[in-house]
């Protein structure tokens, strides 16, 4: 059996990389638009309708549009944008989530894709929350880095295009503290206040870290930096993408930094618990256009399909 699968933005950064994921399998058979097509509605509701799967790798406004064509009760709608994260009847696209979360999604017919940097923080934090370590009204700050890839094709023929002094340093963004992420990151890991969150773009094409720093007097009392990895190591046992790496990774600290782009090219996450008696830095690492954006979304059409949910992903 072959399940149709429809890209609606198809040339866009995810849209590619998810193309690109399919076009190897034996059971996807992708539904193509012709090039002079792209914006007429109706050839779009058309495909997207026929699909058994449809991605919406689109704009904000463009993914509430295609949503609205979809009228064949069987198609699935997995969206990459921002637009449904939070939405009612919207089932988030994060199987490690929780335990009810793969169930979830295989009933579901409309899947929010989750945002990059949110993953990453959603991953470190939501164990936290859940085993009671960290309250859910806990003042939480996150620093992300990512590659340049996550801005889409102008920031990347940018980057690429060279010859601008001003690209080559690390650049924060979202200084006004309200970057679109911040509504599913909360959302998704139980936290009541609203992390302060400052992501930064780096001079390289992919990978991402989201490092979350406590106090371990913010934490529950006598929480220690072992029983941190500890909750982390049990939320994920079993997951075929989200490995635990030891408390203060021995390779990381014997090499002295920290490599943002070691999971490039795959679906895994690492996550990390560095710490002392006082502090810890609890670190997620993920390519930012496979965890972070396609591999998501594909993991989530597999799991929603019932097929094996590494398919196509290693």
């Amino acid at each position: 059996m072959k399940y149709a699968v429809y890209v609606d933005g198809q040339e866009g950064t995810t849209g590619l990389r998810i193309n690109e994921y399919l076009a190897r399998r034996t059971d996807v058979e992708l539904l193509r638009i012709e090039a002079d097509k792209r914006k007429d509605p109706a050839e779009r509701a058309r495909l997207l309708n026929a699909a058994d799967v449809a991605f919406l790798c689109l704009p904000d406004a463009a993914s509430r549009e295609a949503a609205a064509m979809v009228t064949n009760p069987r198609t699935c709608l997995i969206d990459a944008s921002t637009a449904h994260r939070t939405a009612p009847g919207w089932v988030f696209g994060l199987p490690e989530l929780s335990s009810g979360q793969r169930e979830a999604l295989r009933g579901a017919k409309r899947i929010a894709n989750p945002g990059c940097h949110a993953t990453a923080f959603i991953l470190a934090v939501r164990p936290l929350v859940d085993a009671g370590l960290l309250p859910a009204a806990a003042h939480v700050t996150a620093t992300s880095i990512t590659g340049y890839s996550g801005g889409g094709k102008s920031m990347i023929a940018e980057y690429e295009a060279g010859g601008n002094a001003k690209l080559t340093s690390p650049r924060p963004y979202a200084l006004g503290l309200a970057h679109k992420h911040i509504p599913e990151m909360m959302a998704h890991t139980g936290l009541t206040v609203a992390p302060v969150f400052m992501p930064i773009v780096g001079n390289f094409y992919k990978g991402l870290a989201v490092t979350v720093p406590l106090h371990l007097s913010d934490l529950r009392a006598g929480t220690t930096p072992q029983q941190v990895r500890d909750a982390l190591a049990a939320h994920y046992e079993g997951e075929r993408f989200v490995r635990v790496m030891p408390l203060r990774d021995p390779d990381t600290l014997a090499h002295g930094f920290f490599d943002v782009q070691a999971n490039n090219d795959t679906n895994d996450v690492d996550l990390f618990v560095f710490g002392n008696d006082q502090q810890i830095l609890v670190m997620a690492r993920l390519d930012n256009l496979g965890k972070g954006a396609s591999g998501a979304a594909v993991q989530s059409m597999n799991v929603h399909l019932g097929v094996d949910e590494t398919t196509g992903l290693v």
